[in-house]
């Protein structure tokens, strides 16, 4: 949900819905890495609400645009880190997998 001011599309509000301060750190932080953002933050109205209200002010272009862009950004950045990590998993797994087959092929050679 968008508050604010309708007449000028360089500012807004943005209410996100059933999320807190990991979400929110995280779009703030991808909106301070545009240079067309001149103000990014974010607060939460309430500690039993369950809802941050996210703060845009750009140097032209449309608040809701920045903030769509910053969100995109934020997924490509999170499909890196999961296919780095998922890749991480997957050669520990194979590491662990051959230290076995290892340990097996040596207890075989000793009893025979």
């Amino acid at each position: 949900m968008e508050h604010g001011s309708f007449t000028n599309e360089r500012e807004g509000t943005f209410t996100l819905a059933e999320e807190d301060h990991t979400l929110a750190n995280a779009v703030r932080f991808m909106l301070n890495q545009d240079p067309r953002v001149t103000l990014a933050g974010y607060s939460i109205p309430h500690p039993s609400l369950e809802c941050v209200n996210i703060r845009v002010q750009t140097t032209g272009d449309p608040a809701r645009e920045v903030l769509k862009d910053a969100c995109q950004e934020l997924m490509i950045m999170n499909r890196h880190v999961r296919s780095v990590f998922d890749k991480a998993v997957a050669e520990f797994k194979a590491e662990q997998e051959q230290k076995k087959q290892r340990e097996i092929d040596s207890m075989d050679i000793e009893t025979h």
